[in-house]
C-alpha cells in the first residue's frame, strides 16, 4: 500500500477507530495505541523485531483486538531534516508492514523520541533495566502523540 499523508489517513478512519504507532528499531518495535477520539497515545508493547511475516501478523492481531484501522510509523530523519539511509529503511519497512497487514500507513518524524523518553525516565529515577523494558513502547507513544497533536482538527471542527 502507498504511504498516506497523516491528515488524509486520520480523515479516512472509521468512527472510533484507533491508530497504532510503530517505532521500528533494530532489536525491537515499539508499539503505541491511540484512544478512539485520536487525542491521546499510550504505550502498548515492545515487539521483538523478527521477520516481516510474524511481526505483521502480531501487529494485525493487535489492530483487530483494539479496533485500530491505521498505522503511524516513525521516520528517523537526519537532524537537519534530510532523508538518509535510516529514513529510507523505515519507509521501506512501513510500506511492507502496510502491505502485509492491509492497514494504511503514514510516516511521522521521530527524531529524538527515544532520547526524550530516556531523559524523562532518568528524571523519574527509573533504573536502567526498567528503562530498557519500557523505552521502545514509550518512544512509540511519544511519536504518535506528536502526530495526533499536529493533525488534531481545530476545536470548532470538533463541535460540528
Amino acid at each position: 500500500m502507498p504511504i498516506t499523508p497523516l491528515p488524509a489517513l486520520r480523515a479516512a478512519l472509521p468512527r472510533h477507530a484507533r491508530l497504532i504507532g510503530l517505532d521500528p528499531g533494530r532489536v525491537t518495535i515499539g508499539i503505541a495505541l491511540s484512544d478512539v477520539l485520536l487525542m491521546l497515545a499510550s504505550p502498548y508493547a515492545a515487539l521483538p523485531r523478527a521477520k516481516l511475516a510474524p511481526n505483521a501478523a502480531e501487529i494485525r492481531r493487535i489492530a483487530e483486538k483494539e479496533g485500530a484501522a491505521g498505522l503511524v510509523c516513525g521516520l528517523p530523519l537526519n537532524m537537519d531534516g534530510s532523508f538518509g539511509p535510516a529514513a529510507q529503511a523505515a519507509k521501506d519497512w512501513a510500506m511492507a508492514i502496510s502491505d502485509a497487514t492491509q492497514l494504511p500507513v503514514a510516516l511521522w518524524d521521530e527524531r529524538l523520541s527515544s532520547s526524550a523518553v530516556n531523559r524523562m525516565m532518568i528524571e523519574a529515577d527509573l533504573s536502567r533495566a526498567k528503562r530498557a523494558r519500557a523505552v521502545d513502547a514509550a518512544a512509540a507513544a511519544y511519536m504518535l502523540q506528536a502526530a495526533l497533536d499536529a493533525t488534531r482538527p481545530p476545536p470548532d471542527a470538533l463541535s460540528m
